[in-house]
């Protein structure tokens, strides 16, 4: 074989190496790891002063054009009907529900809302499934716990019940700004756009919660029906 013979074939022989390492690598490449469920945080740090917290959220909206995620708070809890129209313009993507009983803690209740329905018949539906995970909790309790537990079951069972506590909702900055101005919506903050309903940690304001983000109190009495 001549020198330029030699020489091309060493060539093709450290091409076929190269290809052969690079299919080895893209084989067994790790895969990318799922973003952290629960990494973002959206609503008040613990004991955090409320007016210091609704000063400072306005400057996480995305920038012009962007849509992204957002908490949507309100003032007082509502029914189903009220909460959609107080969101009307964005697109709902998960329920925070909560059985109201003064003086009562009950739980926060996250929901993810179904896509192909629409916004209301979504949101009888994340009240059902709430109210099974209460009457299950109410099941498998004891004491005060249990008491607890089967009136957010009753209450959640009624169809007009003010239970709606927070939104989560998709839209863009000038949606978000909107849905921020309107009397029956107290707080907007948004997530990064590139963040997803699964990353989120959701803790919003109580309607009690009026100067620090404190647990509410706990001392009133429960009653079942």
């Amino acid at each position: 074989m001549s020198a330029r013979g030699r020489i091309g074939a060493l060539l093709a022989c450290a091409v076929a190496v190269l290809l052969v390492a690079w299919y080895a690598g893209t084989q067994n490449a790790a895969p990318v790891p799922a973003p952290a469920a629960g990494a973002v945080r959206l609503g008040p740090d613990p004991g955090e002063d409320v007016a210091a917290y609704l000063a400072r959220i306005p400057a996480d909206l995305p920038p012009d054009g962007v849509a992204a995620l957002a908490l949507v708070q309100l003032p007082e809890q509502l029914s189903i009907g009220d909460a959609v129209a107080a969101v009307a313009g964005s697109s709902p993507v998960t329920a925070v529900l909560r059985a109201p009983i003064p003086r009562v803690q009950t739980a926060l209740r996250f929901e993810a809302l179904e896509e192909r329905v629409g916004p209301v018949q979504a949101l009888e539906n994340a009240q059902a499934r709430a109210r099974q995970r209460a009457e299950a909790d109410a099941a498998r309790l004891t004491g005060r716990q249990r008491d607890v537990a089967a009136a957010e079951a009753s209450l959640l069972a009624d169809p007009a019940c003010r239970c709606v506590l927070a939104l989560v909702v998709r839209a863009d900055r000038a949606g978000l700004a909107a849905l921020a101005g309107r009397p029956e919506v107290r707080a907007v903050q948004a997530a990064p756009p590139d963040v997803t309903a699964r990353e989120l940690a959701l803790s919003p304001l109580l309607p009690e919660q009026v100067e620090r983000a404190d647990p509410p109190v706990d001392d009133g009495g429960v009653t079942t029906r």
